[in-house]
């Protein structure tokens, strides 16, 4: 997710503090990884600096003076592109996994052990989404249906992996 452009997308709402940007980006974004202050103020300053973000105020506080950002028109085209292009499919082609599977094979060790660990890592983690889902909103529970769709993939990897793994051996040792 490119934060730069979320965080236009959120400003399209109308003028916010970077507080509130960050409050409104965890709210819907963040609950797995919130964004830090830092990150935010960062960003902000980047999209000011590329025209995609003005100031359209400064508040005095208690700490350091609070400024109000607005999104310009280039940010709003700048989103319209963003939301346009699709996005990369990840294709998993160079997998941790796999090469676990590879080494522990070369090396005479179990790959039938890495793959029972990594279908239970699997089987927990489908779980503690199955769980945050059934208590969750409807964005909740759609990002929780998308990390599940993935993990069933992973679990399909695996059962073949397993089913595999005599062939696999042989072709290594060629």
């Amino acid at each position: 997710m490119t934060i730069g452009h979320t965080l236009l997308g959120l400003l399209e709402s109308g003028p916010r503090h970077g507080y509130d940007l960050k409050r409104a980006f965890d709210e819907r974004f963040g609950q797995d990884r919130p964004l830090h202050y830092g990150q935010v103020y960062a960003t902000m300053a980047r999209l000011l600096k590329n025209g995609l973000v003005e100031v359209e105020g400064i508040e005095a506080g208690e700490g350091p003076d609070r400024k109000r950002y607005a999104i310009t028109d280039a940010g709003v085209t700048d989103v319209e592109q963003w939301l346009a292009q699709p996005e990369k499919p990840e294709p998993y082609l160079q997998s941790a996994l796999y090469t676990k599977v590879v080494v522990a094979l070369l090396t005479g060790r179990s790959a039938q052990d890495i793959l029972d660990t990594q279908r239970s890592e699997h089987l927990r983690l489908m779980r503690e989404l199955t769980r945050r889902k059934s208590g969750g909103d409807l964005s909740d529970q759609l990002i929780c249906d998308h990390a599940l769709f993935h993990l069933e993939a992973d679990m399909r990897w695996l059962e073949l992996t397993a089913a595999r793994l005599d062939q696999l051996a042989e072709e290594l040792a060629r």
